[in-house]
Parts: structure tokens; C-alpha cells; sequence
């Protein structure tokens, strides 16, 4: 037998660096080498785009994913590889950010 893809997910213009599944709110999220985060459902409608702060300024204001992590209740927090930890509630809105200057890993 082989396996068939139970959807197709689109919209990143980039590669994938890191993803997240939440099954228990049938979500997948996802973020590229250089453009936002998406959030899509298990069926591969494209749900939301969380997009980061847009105070940065420079080189450094194209946030670049690098850990995701989602939540049973619908929080998802991204790590980005400048070191700015953002959390986006499910519906796409930026609830908070913080700043480090440790590698996560």
C-alpha cells in the first residue's frame, strides 16, 4: 500500500523551517526562511498569516522563524532567529513578545 497525502499546504514562497501540529484543533502551523508564519487546517485551507512586530528596522526586520510551538488552547509561540519570542492567540492576533539574546535550541 502506499500512503496518499491527506492535503497539500500552500502559500510560503520559501522553505519550510520549522512546523508545528496542534491535532486537538486540527491546525498546522508553519514558517518559512523569509516571510510569515501560516496557520492552516488539516485539510489544507489556509486559515491565518501571523505576521511579527514591524518595529524592527535594518537587516534584521525580516523575521525569520526558527521554533514553533502550539498550545491545546489555541496559544502559539514562535521563536525567531534574532532571538524575539512572540505568542499569537489562534484567530492570528499578537498577544505578546519578548526578547533574548540566549540560542534556543
Amino acid at each position: 500500500d502506499f500512503a496518499n497525502p491527506r492535503a497539500i499546504l500552500t502559500g510560503h514562497d520559501y522553505e519550510i523551517t520549522c512546523a508545528a501540529i496542534c491535532a486537538e484543533l486540527g491546525l498546522v502551523i508553519s514558517g518559512s526562511k523569509e516571510g510569515p508564519c501560516l496557520i492552516h487546517s488539516m485539510n489544507g485551507d489556509l486559515l491565518r498569516t501571523l505576521e511579527g512586530p514591524e518595529r524592527l528596522q535594518g537587516p534584521e526586520s525580516c523575521l525569520r522563524p526558527k521554533l514553533i510551538q502550539a498550545s491545546r488552547e489555541g496559544h502559539c509561540v514562535i521563536y525567531y532567529e534574532n532571538g524575539l519570542f512572540c505568542v499569537f492567540s489562534v484567530n492570528g492576533r499578537l498577544q505578546a513578545t519578548m526578547e533574548t539574546d540566549d540560542k534556543i535550541r
